[in-house]
């Protein structure tokens, strides 16, 4: 007889079997996990300043030694958080673009207007990403994450361009992606602070008048 991790009564392994491994690898992503996401809270809600390793244990529910022994410091917790976040935001729109079908200007409007909903319409996540840009200027790995980051999402917007607009050239296709880039964050770093001046609605309107105006190029 074996229970659920492969062992037999009694505590002998059964020969070949494997899954207490893999239960302590998930195990050990979910404790990872649960750090990352505590550390978002609590840049959210504190800055910086305030996300100690106290801080960070204190809103997981665990011993600062856990945090050690996943991360070599709150510094590197922080980077790794940056990069999760981004990871995020970055399904989202995928997800966005997926559900869009296969026409291309769709598929563009799709990844456009998915900034003006959840989960990136969030004034809690634009909290989170004051508190790493703060740190951009400053921090060469955090900077080299925010490049990453960025760098992807502008990829990502020159391909939909391409495959909506093929006559532009290359440098019309880039000088469009970070004109419209500009404006989804202008618009969303609006919301998220204030929505008593125009509304998600209105901020997808502005962005699918200028991307008709970028397309006609």
């Amino acid at each position: 007889m074996t229970d659920r991790f492969g062992e037999r009564a009694g505590g002998a392994r059964v020969e070949g079997a494997k899954p207490r491994a893999r239960f302590v690898r998930e195990a050990a992503d979910v404790r990872r996990q649960a750090l990352i996401e505590a550390t978002a809270r609590c840049l959210a809600e504190k800055g910086v300043g305030g996300t100690s390793v106290r801080a960070i244990c204190a809103r997981a529910g665990v011993s600062s030694g856990l945090l050690t022994h996943y991360f070599e410091g709150v510094d590197a917790l922080i980077l790794a958080t940056y990069a999760d976040v981004g990871t995020r935001v970055s399904a989202a729109l995928d997800a966005a673009i997926e559900a869009a079908g296969d026409d291309p200007h769709d598929r563009l409007r799709a990844c456009l207007q998915a900034n003006f909903r959840e989960p990136i319409l969030d004034p809690d996540l634009l909290a989170t990403w004051i508190a790493f840009w703060s740190l951009v200027k400053s921090d060469p790995a955090i900077a080299a994450v925010h490049a990453d980051v960025y760098g992807g999402t502008r990829a990502q917007l020159e391909a939909l361009l391409q495959a909506a607009a093929p006559a532009l050239s290359a440098s019309q296709t880039r000088i469009a992606a970070i004109s419209l880039s500009a404006l989804v964050d202008g618009l969303w770093l609006e919301l998220c602070l204030d929505r008593s001046t125009f509304s998600p609605e209105e901020a997808q309107a502005m962005v699918e008048d200028a991307m008709g105006k970028l397309l006609q190029i």
